[in-house]
């Protein structure tokens, strides 16, 4: 009975997340501005990137990845007053639980190289949404790799 209450509201938390274009959310974040007038997430995502991308069923950062979060990095060094969440994802196959582990451990893998790199913990949200939120909806390789990604979000 507690695992069906978790699921259930674990999912209403996931897809009121998904939705990030709900204008309501978006009007209610506070948003960094700097002087090009962009918003910091914005800005980062522009210069450094703000997703990796994994292997099927794994969780190892690879050399493209590392790469990106090389740049991730420096940025995020250099902006300490911002914080931001690291959103865990996979793709369609598997179980949702298993996919919310998978996911969560593909954040914590960012997380990990991010501390290693001196960025401070406290600054950092970890979130699975598992196979919950796919970028592509189809059901092919393509889509799926597409799909298994960490993506960074400046909050």
């Amino acid at each position: 009975m507690y695992e069906k209450l978790f699921l259930a509201s674990s999912l209403a938390i996931i897809v009121a997340a998904c939705d990030k274009h709900d204008e309501s959310v978006l009007i209610n974040m506070p948003i960094v501005q700097e002087t090009s007038g962009l918003g910091a997430n914005e800005i980062f995502k522009t210069i450094a990137g703000d997703r990796v991308f994994f292997a099927f069923d794994s969780a190892d950062l690879s050399k493209g990845a590392l790469g990106v979060l090389k740049k991730q990095a420096v940025w995020l060094l250099d902006h300490p007053n911002l914080n931001f969440i690291i959103e865990g994802h996979a793709d369609e196959r598997g179980t949702s639980q298993y996919n919310l582990e998978l996911g969560m451990r593909r954040a914590a893998a960012v997380r990990k190289y991010f501390l290693d790199q001196g960025i401070s913990r406290r600054r950092i949200t970890l979130i699975s949404f598992g196979k919950d939120c796919p970028e592509d909806l189809g059901h092919n390789t393509q889509a799926w790799n597409k799909n298994r990604r960490a993506v960074i979000i400046i909050n």
